[in-house]
C-alpha cells in the first residue's frame, strides 16, 4: 500500500511539472550562404538572433572555428565575449570569396511575426567587418526567402526543412 501512495504521489509532482513547464516548438532552415568574388582569407560569419529592441538574445551559427579570431566580428564580441558560453553550433572553416556553404539553424517558432531578426556579421583577416552584412525581421515570409548581402556575403537563401 505504502507503494501504491509513493507511486501515486511521484506521478502528480512529475505531471505537475510537467504541466507548468512551457515547451517552445522550434523549426530548423536551411541556410545558404553565398559570398561574393572577394580576395584573401575565408570569412567568418556569425548568425545571431536579435530581438525587437536590436540587443543580442542568441548565437545560432559560427562559420570560423579559430576562436583566435572571433573578436573581429566586434559587436557579436561584444555580446558573447563577456559570458564566454559554449557555442554548440560552430561549424568548422571559414568561406572563401565566390564559395558558398548550407548550414542548418534552429529557431524558435514564437519568434516569427514578433519583430525578432536575424543578423549575419562577417569579418576577414586584414580586410573589413560587416555588423549587418545582411540583416531582416524574422516573418513567415522573410524566412522562406532570398537577402541581399552589404559586404562579404552576396546572399543568403533560407529554406525551411
Amino acid at each position: 500500500m505504502k507503494n501504491i501512495r509513493i507511486t501515486a504521489l511521484l506521478f502528480i509532482v512529475v505531471f505537475s511539472l510537467v504541466s507548468f513547464t512551457n515547451f517552445t516548438e522550434s523549426a530548423k532552415y536551411k541556410c545558404m550562404i553565398q559570398m561574393t568574388n572577394y580576395t584573401g582569407e575565408g570569412a567568418y560569419i556569425v548568425i545571431s538572433l536579435l530581438n525587437p529592441e536590436g540587443d543580442y538574445v542568441e548565437t545560432l551559427n559560427v562559420i570560423g572555428d579559430d576562436d583566435e579570431w572571433y573578436n573581429t566580428i566586434e559587436s557579436w564580441w561584444d555580446f558573447y565575449g563577456k559570458k564566454r558560453n559554449d557555442i554548440d553550433a560552430i561549424t568548422g572553416a571559414t568561406v572563401s570569396g565566390g564559395e558558398r556553404t548550407i548550414n542548418v539553424i534552429e529557431i524558435d517558432n514564437d519568434k516569427l511575426d514578433k519583430g525578432y531578426k536575424l543578423r549575419f556579421e562577417t569579418a576577414v583577416e586584414d580586410q573589413d567587418y560587416y555588423e549587418s552584412d545582411v540583416e531582416f525581421e524574422l516573418t513567415s515570409e522573410t524566412i522562406k526567402s532570398k537577402v541581399e548581402g552589404k559586404g562579404f556575403i552576396r546572399y543568403i537563401r533560407m529554406m525551411p526543412q
